[in-house]
């Protein structure tokens, strides 16, 4: 008997809608009104959205480079861009 759903696949959200959060949560943390706690729990979803959104972008500069090597061997490693999410200083 043929299954009702139409994908065993989880919906994914996509990099912009990432970023929109992102952008969302940045603004509510800045509102004075937020409070103490709340503002932590945001920070602390920012946080892994954050995460979700760098690994999407190592994902796809990989994809990138698969599909066209040019990409990475033309360029030397200290003109490489600084990864946005990095946690470096």
């Amino acid at each position: 008997m043929p299954s009702s759903k139409k994908s065993a696949e989880p919906t994914t959200v996509n990099i912009e809608e990432l970023i929109r959060r992102l952008e969302e949560i940045s603004r509510r943390i800045e509102n004075p009104e937020t409070g103490l706690e709340n503002s932590i729990s945001l920070y602390q979803e920012g946080m892994a959205l954050a995460e979700e959104c760098r690994q999407r972008l190592q994902e796809t500069r990989k994809k990138l480079e698969t599909i066209n090597p040019e990409l990475s061997r033309n360029r030397p490693e200290n003109d490489l861009p600084k990864d946005l999410f990095s946690q470096e200083g």
